[in-house]
């Protein structure tokens, strides 16, 4: 059995090459689907499959008894609607034990924007369990996985990878606090009501801003974030009208196209009389169309606009990563040490297999010599005599067939397999 990984990620494609290439967690089923009904049923007929997509990264983890690479490739490339060569680019592929190691950075945070965070191990989890729903998880990536999620654990107790990290949420506080001298005083809006925006109004919200509210497309989901932090809820379709009561403006859905547009933007300024908008767009695909950061008056950062922020103090965290890739390189030896040990099960099926065949026969066997009256004694000597020839009856013959330089290693590997003394 073979694993292999084909991605791209913040450090190997822009984004908004990621963007067309970003799934949304309910998108995730039907996309495997798809994935593992194009792979060829002769050679490829249960190929193992999960799909993790974050505004970071979006990877395909497949298993098969044969590596396919490059259909995969092909597959992603078709998704996304781009040229191969253009994807080949900005991917990467992976195998074995370098694909092992990388899906155990990722969860334990080595291979994240920001280093140490704990965010990408639960969307790697919901990953799993979207795959499993959908029957696209087999032994094999099964085992990666909990096991990727035991490295992390281990790497997040024994170290301290995560200590003193800066979030895309902390990263945008703090550069909202250099444009605004008072935070205090700034109206913040929030379009979304996911797992980011839930983290940015928590930061936000520590700064007691002066009023908060919740843009999102079911009003019911919005209401109930916003009552957390005493703010109000409101339809996302109202979102153009009252965009210019807004000094700071926090973005994250999972819409495929932007929903925050140039003209919408304008309109707010002009309606502000060009006092100033703080504008972070942590989607992908992008939620705030992308000219609108040539306006005057509007600050606006993309999730790659903010690396910089975030990756700031990494080098005092370098001896935690050491550290870190320690456990990994241990846990990357034990899964492939297992991933080995697979190869053996079909002929260990078949073995046992065969024995339970050899048993049953000699079964049937001794219940008609004991219905015919025979003893107790001749039946059991009998059945013990008929197994063991019936074990004996390969080696036996191997020992007499083929040249003299076959029957000697025959041999030794017999005596190895029968003759070994008990301890």
């Amino acid at each position: 059995m073979s694993v292999w990984a084909l991605g791209l990620n913040h450090t190997t494609a822009p984004l908004d090459l990621r963007g067309r290439f970003a799934f949304a967690l309910d998108q995730i089923a039907p996309t495997l689907q798809s994935l593992r009904s194009s792979f060829p049923s002769s050679r490829h007929p249960q190929v193992e499959a999960a799909i993790i997509s974050t505004c970071n990264r979006t990877e395909i983890y497949c298993a098969s008894e044969h590596i396919a690479l490059d259909h995969t490739f092909g597959w992603l490339a078709e998704s996304g609607g781009v040229a191969p060569t253009l994807l080949r680019s900005h991917a990467y592929t992976l195998h074995d034990d370098e694909a092992a190691r990388h899906v155990f950075r990722v969860a334990s945070g080595l291979d994240s924007m920001v280093l140490g965070e704990a965010q990408i191990l639960g969307q790697m989890k919901d990953a799993v369990r979207a795959a499993e729903n959908v029957g696209a998880l087999g032994t094999t990536l099964n085992q990666l996985f909990q096991r990727s999620f035991a490295v992390a654990k281990e790497v997040r107790t024994a170290t301290e990878i995560g200590a003193h990290s800066i979030s895309m949420a902390a990263a945008a506080v703090r550069l909202a606090g250099q444009l605004f001298e008072d935070l205090r005083k700034t109206r913040v809006l929030f379009v979304g009501a996911g797992e980011m925006i839930d983290l940015a109004a928590t930061h936000f919200a520590a700064k007691e801003p002066k009023s908060i509210a919740i843009a999102n497309r079911t009003l019911e989901r919005g209401e109930k974030l916003a009552t957390r932090f005493g703010g109000e809820a409101m339809r996302l379709a109202d979102l153009p009208a009252r965009l210019a009561e807004f000094d700071i403006v926090v973005s994250c859905t999972a819409s495929t196209l932007p929903i925050i547009g140039l003209g919408a933007v304008e309109r707010a300024l002009k309606a502000r009389k060009h006092r100033p908008i703080f504008m972070v767009d942590l989607a992908v695909p992008r939620d705030i169309e992308p000219e609108v950061k040539a306006l005057e008056d509007v600050y606006l950062y993309t999730v790659d606009d903010l690396a910089h922020v975030v990756q700031q103090g990494q080098a005092n965290r370098q001896a935690a990563v050491a550290q870190a890739e320690v456990i990994i390189d241990a846990g990357v030896q034990s899964f492939m040490h297992w991933l080995g040990q697979r190869s053996t099960v079909p002929l260990i099926q078949q073995l046992n297999a065969q024995a339970d065949e050899w048993r049953a026969a000699e079964m049937a066997r001794a219940r008609k010599l004991l219905a015919k009256g025979e003893s107790v004694d001749a039946v059991l000597e009998a059945m013990s005599r008929g197994l063991t020839q019936k074990m004996m009856h390969g080696a036996m013959a191997e020992l007499h067939s083929g040249d003299a330089a076959s029957r000697e290693q025959t041999a030794q590997t017999i005596s190895r397999l029968f003759l070994r003394k008990e301890r």
